[in-house]
């Protein structure tokens, strides 16, 4: 029920008054003189709609590629059944098959905006690419036969299709029906054969007689098919299975690659045995016997030039005895053969040519290559064969992806500073010419760019994109040493997965300060710097001393000289350690940390330098727990980091630690939870933190207790987690689950806002630290921090996700930030400057808050979600999100001036509420929890946006705003423009006058219903697509769509023909009508007088 009253200023009303019971609940929560100011309100209901936006990243699992020599068009097929479009750089395009079967072939219907899909299930599919998301305008379902090969010829309207059967149907793309058109197997080979040459693998028309179809089967036979005649004209037999079939332009040789490794190249009227056999990778052998087999060339293309030789360019085909040598591309043009190493596996590869005509000199400048992971683009015309560099983000994936954040609306000189240290990064060797693939155009979404930022921790690197460039490139392994034998390995045995990789990122976008936390139960802290140094790593390790929970003396920490509950640490300097030793007495692994970093200087390149490393180390055998959450703050030169153990606090200005308390010494005497020891026998509770000098620095309280984030690891997804506690076991998982630094009211008492920090925990429990910030500048630098728990302790169902601040109008208020400024610079020049920019971290920034008004705190767990009113602490607004379920992500966003509560549950619906009344404004089902990966990853940021890891190489990018999924429309690219096509090559003057050149083939008289017949309807089943008519007006132009247009004309035309005629007879019948009525009253009145109306 709601228990508050909400203006909705968006169209002036307001809304009705609550009962007389609520009324009173509000005046005993709020007393009379202390009532909360009500906030106006603008986001309704009406502001929210879900969709998803673009996709970026490499398509996963490949499996087909085509490309429009035109349009610059490329499609990649995959096999979940995705079709991924891909045109000049900003310019990209998902769609899905509903079936979800393999794509194993793709045809561009040249030119024309349309793209013919063959899927596994032997269903094709009709693809309008004229409109902005591309829609099937037709299906067509094989059901007696398995489809394995299609061929369209170009500015043709016919489909050749082979199916596994040996049989090849013709299909007219315009209606996709099939035509009575059928070659049957048994007819195409030898009459003599008594076994069946298997299933269709190629086919193809004689570039210069479109009458003669070339048609590979797999056992080796090979067949050319006169299509007038209906009989096969020659057939050429090998022995070696065919993989595929490619012509010369002059359509007087092919060249057919086999199983065994070799290449047959055969003149069209010599059937009986090939003109040349080679075997590009075999050991040729002396006695004249034949080359020892290779492994089977997979694909092989003939491409010819007007100024040199041809190129043959084939994948597979290596000699076997190359055991572990990489996948290669071989690239043979004259007498030089060059062998192209590929990093993964070839799923594919095209040639780009000049021209579309098969009968023309093809003048190949490209090939494309479609890799299991990546795609490749070689230049052709320069000299060793260099790449493209690839302008798409497709190389996110190159190490797992282990979690993403998402910002919206960065400062204007990040993105270009990002792009100038990225820059000096590229590799070096690319092609000089620009990307060819250059067709579409932008939508305003890539004209007028948004600075957006995506920071994804990829194993142990972190990339920084906007829209859909790579700006930036960090290796955070860098500062560790590599292990070079077994002996070193045992310390990252506590996880199986890369030790050095990325679990956690804070980023400060304004002062540019990165901080991540990798899997090792590491922690770095990066500065951002245009110029070069050469520094040494300073490491900080921190140690927690285990004492048992029934001890005295465990209930004290020696170093630190306060008692638990009124901590106030004093900050530590580092202190070098002579030795640190790396086994205790009894053999176990002890003060040891997972990764060692390196003592040598380290050249740091302009861009993100390291500041400081910090490391928990083993102790007594027992390994430390993994980190959970993370946060730093350039305003406060802090650094703060928590796990299932505890709570530490570095302070990286001075490279000291303020803090360092398990999860019990933060409650102090205010401890909740009724605390018992468990048997030591069993294991060893933390009871009181212990500050060991080690190496330079110490301290962080550390037990083998389970992680908030190795729960989430799970494949239980059912889990619920309450905030009821009653039994140890619950209480020794009790992990720090959420961090923020604030300027706010720490104590009920306060007066004004002040530094502290607030810690959530997975207990959902909310605590508060209140930290004495020195004066800045120098003094900054001099004096120290004190950090002291304040006693302030909030509770809510579930574990503490996120945290954020309001002030008396609604606004958000943000973290204090220091603004960047380059600290590599020589101190006398910059002295002066220094003092001026680093203001005092103890003022509040927000500007519009005077220090009388009040806050409110607004706090999300995986249950509920609470609005406290400041500095009173009072619960204002309480929301229970779900009861079956939890949250995985909350974050508190801006959306159109104002800001909401946007969350994403585990059972697939996202959810948003306005702030501070936590209305709710939507729920949406989107997407089920059926991988980690998901959880991991999804984020939402400002401007409704947000983003997952929909699989291991590929991010969604969705919105939740009504705004933006309005105008996707004009955002969006256009994969389709006009394009004059090129013009066929001339036959010349003899070639016409002796009946050279090209022989064309009227297809449609050969095809069609009136000669060849209606197809078996138990054959294949034509299914209407969602594309509707309007898709087949935009599909239907060119030399493909003349036909389907003037029948849509037509149609158009007598229809409306028909509507003027149905118009007409209806107002012919309501003028008779009004003619027999008019008749009656004349003929009713016509002997009265006046007087007798």
């Amino acid at each position: 029920m709601r228990k508050f009253n909400i203006r909705k200023v968006l169209d002036g009303l307001t809304a009705g008054s609550s009962s007389a019971s609520q009324q009173q609940q509000q005046q005993q929560q709020h007393p009379a003189g202390t009532r909360e100011p009500e906030i106006q309100e603008t986001l309704q209901s009406e502001h929210f709609q879900l969709c998803k936006t673009v996709r970026h990243g490499f398509p996963y699992q490949p499996s087909a590629l085509a490309f429009d020599p035109v349009q610059k068009i490329l499609a990649v097929g995959t096999q979940t059944g995705a079709l991924r479009l891909f045109g000049r750089p900003g310019v990209e395009c998902y769609c899905q098959h509903d079936s979800g079967a393999a794509v194993i072939q793709l045809q561009f219907l040249i030119n024309e905006g349309a793209l013919v899909s063959a899927l596994a299930d032997d269903t094709l599919h009709l693809w309008n690419l004229r409109q902005k998301r591309p829609a099937i305008l037709h299906s067509l379902k094989f059901c007696r036969e398995r489809v394995t090969f299609c061929h369209l010829p170009f500015q043709s309207k016919w489909l050749y299709v082979g199916t596994e059967r040996g049989n090849i149907h013709i299909v007219n793309v315009e209606s996709f029906t099939l035509s009575g058109y059928v070659i049957m197997w048994n007819k195409a080979i030898e009459l003599s054969s008594k076994s069946h040459p298997g299933p269709v693998v190629h086919i193809s028309d004689n570039p210069m007689d479109e009458g003669k179809l070339l048609i590979g089967f797999e056992s080796g036979t090979v067949v050319l098919w006169d299509l007038k005649s209906k009989k096969a004209d020659y057939r050429y037999t090998y022995d070696e299975a065919i993989h595929s079939v490619a012509w010369h332009h002059e359509g007087k040789q092919f060249i057919c690659s086999h199983s065994d490794g070799t290449l047959t190249i055969w003149n069209v009227r010599s059937p009986a045995k090939p003109m040349q056999t080679i075997t590009p990778h075999g050991k040729q052998l002396k006695d004249g016997k034949k080359p020892e087999p290779c492994k089977p060339i997979l694909k092989v293309e003939f491409k010819t030039t007007r100024s040199g030789e041809p190129f043959i360019i084939l994948s597979g085909g290596l000699s076997y005895d190359t055991v572990g040598r990489r996948p290669c591309l071989t690239v043979m043009h004259g007498k030089s053969t060059a062998v192209l190493e590929m990093d993964y596996s070839i799923v594919d590869f095209l040639t780009l040519c000049e021209t579309p005509y098969p009968n023309d000199f093809q003048e190949p400048y490209a090939v494309v290559v479609l890799l299991e992971k990546d795609l490749v683009l070689i230049d052709l015309a320069q000299n060793g064969y260099p790449i493209f560099e690839n302008p798409y983000p497709l190389s996110i994936h190159e190490s797992p992806v282990t979690c993403c954040e998402y910002f919206a609306g960065c400062p204007g000189d990040l993105i270009p500073a990002l792009y100038s240290v990225g820059a000096r990064q590229k590799r070096q060797g690319y092609s000089k010419k620009e990307w060819p693939i250059n067709g579409g155009n932008w939508g305003l979404g890539v004209q007028n760019i948004t600075l957006y930022s995506f920071c994804i921790k990829v194993s142990n690197k972190c990339f920084f994109l906007v829209t859909l460039q790579v700006l930036y490139k960090l290796k955070t392994s860098k500062v560790f040493e590599k292990s070079r034998n077994k002996d070193d390995r045992p310390n990252t045995d506590i996880v199986d997965e890369d030790p050095y990789a990325i679990q956690i990122i804070s980023w400060c976008p304004e002062s540019r300060m990165l901080c991540i936390a990798g899997v090792s139960a590491h922690v770095i802290i990066y500065r951002f710097s245009k110029q070069e140094v050469i520094t040494e790593m300073l490491e900080v390790r921190l140690l927690y001393e285990i004492n048992d929970v029934e001890s005295p003396e465990g209930e004290q920490a020696p170093p630190l000289p306060t008692p638990v509950g009124g901590a106030t640490p004093q900050p530590i300097p580092p202190q070098s350690h002579p030795s640190t030793s790396s086994s205790s007495s009894d053999g176990l692994r002890d003060n040891v940390p997972c990764l060692k970093v390196k003592n040598s200087p380290l050249k740091q390149s302009p861009g993100y330098q390291t500041e400081l490393v910090i490391q928990l180390v083993w102790v007594g055998g027992e390994p430390p727990q993994q980190i959970t959450s993370l946060a730093v703050n350039s305003s406060y030169g802090l650094v703060v980091f928590g796990n299932c153990n505890g709570i530490a606090m570095v302070d990286y200005l001075q490279k000291a630690v303020l803090l360092n308390l398990g999860t019990i010494e933060l409650y102090g005497s205010n401890d909740p939870y009724r605390r018992e020891p468990r048997s030591p026998r069993k294991s060893r509770q933390p009871s009181g933190a212990g500050l060991c000098d080690i190496s330079e620095g110490t301290v962080v309280p550390e037990d083998r207790c389970k992680s908030p984030t190795s729960d989430i690891k799970d494949n239980s997804f059912s889990r619920s987690r309450s905030s009821s506690v009653t039994s140890i076991d619950k209480e020794s998982r009790e992990a720090i689950s959420a961090l923020h630094f604030c300027e706010t009211f720490t104590r009920k008492a306060d007066s004004s806002p002040s530094p502290c920090l607030w810690v959530g925990t997975t207990l959902g429990t909310v605590l508060v630290i209140a930290l004495n910030l020195p004066p800045g500048g120098e003094q900054r630098l001099l004096q120290p921090v004190i950090v002291s728990p304040s006693g302030t302790i909030l509770r809510l169902k579930g574990a503490i996700l996120r945290m954020a601040f309001l002030d008396t109008t609604g606004c958000l208020v943000p973290p204090a930030y220091e603004s960047w400024r380059e600290h590599n610079v020589p101190e006398e020049k910059d002295e002066k400057e220094k003092l001026k920019k680093r203001r005092p971290v103890s003022v509040s920034p927000s500007s519009s808050q005077e220090i009388s008004e009040n806050q409110y705190a607004v706090i999300c767990s995986e249950k509920q979600a609470k609005v406290i009113s400041l500095p009173t602490q009072n619960c204002a607004y309480k929301q229970n999100i779900t009861e079956t379920s939890f949250v995985l992500r909350g974050d508190i966003v801006a959306l159109s001036n104002s800001i909401c509560l946007a969350c994403f549950c585990a059972n697939g619906h996202i959810m948003t509420f306005s702030l501070p009344s936590l209305r709710p404004l939507l729920d949406v089902y989107y997407l089920p929890l059926t991988n980690m990966r998901i959880a991991r990853t999804f984020c939402f940021t400002n401007n409704g946006q947000a983003l997952y890891l929909v699989s291991p190489t590929e991010i969604q990018r969705l919105t939740y705003s009504q705004e933006t999924c309005e105008n996707l429309q004009e955002m969006l690219g256009e994969l389709f423009t006009p394009v004059e096509a090129p013009e066929a090559p001339n036959r010349g003057f003899f070639k016409g006058l002796f009946g050279g050149g090209a022989q064309s083939l009227d297809r449609e008289e050969l095809f069609g219903e009136s000669s060849s017949g209606k197809a078996s309807r138990s054959l294949a089943q034509h299914i209407p697509g969602p594309g509707g008519i309007e898709g087949v007006k935009g599909a239907a132009s060119g030399v493909v769509g003349e036909l389907a247009r003037a029948r849509l004309a037509l149609d158009e035309r007598g229809q409306k023909l028909g509507d003027l005629e149905e118009r007409t007879a209806a107002m012919l019948s309501s003028a008779d009508s009004f003619s027999k009525h008019a008749h009656e009253m004349m003929l009713k009145y016509k002997d009265k007088k006046w007087y007798q109306f």
